[in-house]
C-alpha cells in the first residue's frame, strides 16, 4: 500500500494585529499572497487510518508569523482520524519572510493508491 501525501496552499490573506489580537482581513475574500514553502514536513500516515482504509484531504487554516514560522494551525474539514497529523507536520513547515503576518488555506491530501 503505497501512501500519497500532497499539499498546496488555496488561499492567503494579510492579518492585521492589534496587540496580542489578530483579525484576519477578508477571510472569505483572500488576496492572493503567496509565501514560497521553505521547509516541508510529510505528515506522517496514522496506523489506524491506514488499517481502515480511510484517506482524503484535510483542510487546515495556518497562521505564518512574518518570519515564516507557523503560529498556530485550526482543521477546516477533515477526517478526524487524519487531522491532527497534517496539523502536526504542518506546525513544522517554515514558509518564506513576509513583512507582515498571513493566513493561508492549506490541503493536506492522504492517498493510499498513490495517485
Amino acid at each position: 500500500m503505497e501512501v500519497h501525501l500532497a499539499s498546496r496552499i488555496r488561499r492567503s490573506s494579510s492579518l492585521l494585529a492589534l496587540g496580542s489580537l489578530a483579525l484576519g482581513a477578508g477571510t472569505a475574500r483572500a488576496v492572493n499572497i503567496h509565501r514560497a514553502i521553505v521547509t516541508r514536513v510529510a505528515p506522517v500516515y496514522p496506523e489506524l487510518a491506514r488499517r481502515m482504509h480511510i484517506g482524503g484531504r484535510v483542510v487546515l487554516l495556518v497562521s505564518v508569523d512574518a518570519n515564516g514560522n507557523v503560529s498556530s494551525t485550526k482543521v477546516e474539514s477533515g477526517h478526524a482520524l487524519l487531522a491532527p497529523a497534517a496539523q502536526d507536520a504542518v506546525k513544522h513547515w517554515r514558509f518564506a519572510p513576509n513583512p507582515e503576518p498571513t493566513v493561508s488555506e492549506i490541503d493536506v491530501n492522504f492517498d493510499m493508491d498513490g495517485q
